[in-house]
């Protein structure tokens, strides 16, 4: 594997060349409590709270708030301190594009800046009054949504980050398993922070989402509301587990299903559809293959058991939890699955009266096939 910077660097320059290919000769991003972009972190390692400014000859200059965490982390051309520029975002824009004037010839005449699609119109119109001898833009469709597309498809080290995020994952479902065939009286509350305190004992950041943790009385709600209660989990019926971690900044997201008996008809049909839809769908996942078919897949099986599944088949993960692609029928027709994509695999169905069951894992495209990264399951005790 290459070393870290050479992979921040390799990013950048794709960036960069999409940037020199639409005649844009800078690009701005910036992460903050205001509005979090993980683009800061997948262009530069820095995990968060940053302006990023990327020119199109390849420089990039990094304006972290913390700029020891930034001596640490971050990979970067130049890293410049925020409280040089009062800690204030238009100032930090104008101080770095003053800083590309003076060192960067263009030859082009026109200097486009690209500011992120998200930036509200009030913003937009402080940035074009205030920053002169720079055609200041925002649109969609443009620099920032190329960075998305690149980060739908993995490179090595973002593999092996979940990866590492989805072991973790593993060893903690096979913890679960046996805690709850050991005791009859877990909580809800109880599983949600064993796997709190677990991860960051094996060097996970993080839950990669708020935990949801739903007993059989509370299984039926899709995402459970509040993720957890202290409330019996593992008891009988369907009690569901939907958690991940964050390793590195990446996420791995997995779903469980705890079966206790004994159950009724219902409830068992209930299970076996979504072990049924998992194992078929599966098989779609391939390069090359229509995403739409695999969510169409789904929704045939369930149809033909009088049954519909209330959202999509699944998702891209990545330095977010939810991220391109999404496996539903709002897929585009032409839209394929990729090597390099990691996407979960997670068909549910949910009652008011039975509870819920959902069966999540997250797969791999791999060049000719995919690749199971966990362990999920629907445990039956």
């Amino acid at each position: 594997m290459k070393d870290l910077d050479s992979i921040f660097r390799a990013r950048r320059e794709k960036v960069c060349a999409y940037m020199k290919e639409h005649d844009i000769q800078a690009a701005i991003f910036h992460d903050s409590e205001d509005g979090r972009d993980v683009s800061v972190r997948y262009l530069t390692g820095h995990p968060n709270d940053a302006v990023l400014v990327l020119h199109s000859s390849g420089h990039s200059v990094l304006v972290p708030w913390d700029v020891n965490l930034a001596s640490q982390k971050a990979h970067a051309d130049r890293v410049l301190p925020y409280t040089d520029y009062n800690r204030d975002y238009l100032t930090t824009v104008k101080a770095v594009l003053a800083l590309f004037d003076g060192e960067f010839k263009n030859d082009a005449g026109e200097k486009k800046a690209a500011l992120p699609d998200a930036t509200t119109h009030v913003e937009f119109l402080k940035f074009k009054n205030e920053v002169k001898g720079w055609d200041i833009f925002c649109t969609e469709n443009s620099v920032h949504d190329f960075v998305e597309e690149c980060r739908a498809v993995k490179d090595e080290y973002e593999i092996q980050c979940t990866k590492n995020a989805c072991a973790i994952t593993d060893e903690m479902t096979d913890e679960i398993e046996r805690m709850v065939k050991s005791n009859p009286s877990l909580t809800e509350t109880d599983i949600a922070l064993f796997a709190e305190r677990y991860l960051r004992s094996k060097g996970a950041e993080r839950t990669s989402f708020d935990t949801l943790a739903a007993g059989p009385q509370r299984s039926f709600a899709i995402h459970a509301f509040p993720g957890y209660t202290g409330g019996p989990w593992g008891c009988q019926g369907l009690s569901i587990l939907d958690y991940g971690v964050c390793y590195e900044g990446y996420a791995s997201d997995c779903t469980i299903t705890v079966a206790k008996g004994p159950l009724n008809k219902e409830q068992e049909k209930l299970l076996d559809l979504v072990q049924t839809a998992a194992e078929e769908c599966r098989k779609l996942y391939m390069p090359g293959k229509k995403i739409i078919d695999a969510a169409r897949k789904a929704d045939e099986i369930f149809a033909a058991a009088g049954k519909k599944m209330p959202h999509g088949l699944g998702h891209g993960t990545g330095l977010e939890i939810h991220e391109s692609p999404f496996i539903s029928m709002r897929a585009a027709e032409d839209q394929v699955f990729v090597p390099g994509n990691i996407i979960t695999l997670e068909p549910g169905l949910y009652d008011p009266e039975l509870g819920g069951t959902r069966l999540e894992n997250d797969v791999l495209i791999t060049p000719d096939s995919n690749e199971i990264l966990t362990r999920s399951r629907i445990m039956y005790l």
